[in-house]
């Protein structure tokens, strides 16, 4: 069976990318491989943004309600993702859980357009990493705002096998909400329907005491 699926991207006025990223269950017995699309077709960058930086997102303050994102205006108060304890150990379980961590963090951007936390935890050689983040970044400065996008991970399976170079694989699966993107007089620009769940290898190394992801890649098998 073939699962295709990648950091995506389209083409929008200001010439921005998506993110749908993702994993064919390693359960199900698919093999690694990769080739970008969202719902499971290929697609290529159209446009890159040009590199700008993203509106500070307030701080949220003690008790302050969160409020997602909607045709109004952007998410307020949105909490940062807490990285688990145990996901602070060279275990599996560790492994697993910073997994389920760094995409919360990326969904964390979607919503802020805050990318600082998930850079700091991955190599900026992960193309399709940068190319989530100038989605992230664009899209939430001059008054423009997301809609969507939340990232979830059903399913985290690594076997915790060390390779020569030092890394672990991950499998993830993946799953999307749909994400509309939002200019600063309130227009609907243009929305991404939500993609099929698929799949994505990460490749972390334990290095200094905790956890660094060095690229993400889509399955095929």
């Amino acid at each position: 069976m073939t699962s295709q699926n990648s950091f995506t991207s389209r083409a929008v006025p200001s010439g921005a990318a998506a993110l749908v990223i993702g994993l064919a269950l390693a359960l199900s017995g698919c093999n690694s491989g990769g080739s970008p699309g969202p719902g499971g077709t290929s697609s290529q960058v159209a446009e890159e943004k040009p590199t700008a930086s993203a509106t500070a997102t307030p701080t949220p303050t003690p008790n302050a309600v969160y409020k997602p994102a909607d045709a109004s205006g952007p998410a307020q108060n949105v909490p940062v993702p807490v990285l688990p304890e145990v996901a602070k150990t060279e275990t599996k379980e560790g492994l697993e859980a910073f997994a389920k961590y760094w995409f919360q963090l990326l969904s964390y951007g979607y919503e802020t357009g805050d990318t600082k936390p998930v850079s700091a935890l991955t190599s900026p050689a992960c193309t399709m990493c940068e190319r989530a983040k100038q989605v992230q970044q664009g899209w939430h400065q001059e008054g423009r705002w997301l809609v969507g996008g939340r990232v979830t991970t059903p399913s985290v399976n690594t076997t915790f096998v060390v390779a020569p170079d030092g890394n672990y694989q991950v499998a993830v699966q993946v799953s999307q909400e749909a994400l509309s993107y939002y200019n600063a007089d309130k227009s609907l620009d243009s929305t991404d329907p939500k993609p099929a769940d698929s799949g994505s290898l990460m490749l972390v190394v334990f290095r200094e005491g905790s956890w660094f992801v060095q690229t993400v890649e889509p399955i095929v098998g």
